[in-house]
């Protein structure tokens, strides 16, 4: 009986060793076919790299620098003309 017992107990741990070495199995190749898919999906995207987004994200800062800078350059022009505008106004109410 205790042999019986012994080899059904080596029996059903052989059994579980199996089992878990198949589940380990399994779960590569699940792994696997999803990050391949995961891949073929990707590469039909049309996705921007990291590099590309940095290099507009710098574009992007710099042309706002810019248009600061222009905005500043038009609102003085724009005091000048009005400056000019009214002293020719001024002018002319004198004359």
């Amino acid at each position: 009986m205790t042999q019986s017992n012994s080899r059904l107990f080596d029996d059903l741990g052989r059994l579980m060793t199996d089992a878990a070495g198949l589940a380990d199995g399994v779960r590569r190749e699940v792994e696997t076919v999803a990050r391949s898919q995961m891949e073929r999906m990707v590469a039909t995207m049309d996705l921007a790299r990291e590099e590309d987004v940095d290099i507009l994200r710098e574009m992007v800062a710099t042309q706002r620098t810019a248009n600061e800078a222009l905005e500043a350059r038009v609102s003085a022009l724009e005091e000048q003309i009005a400056k000019l505008t009214s002293t020719n106004s001024a002018e002319k109410s004198d004359a």
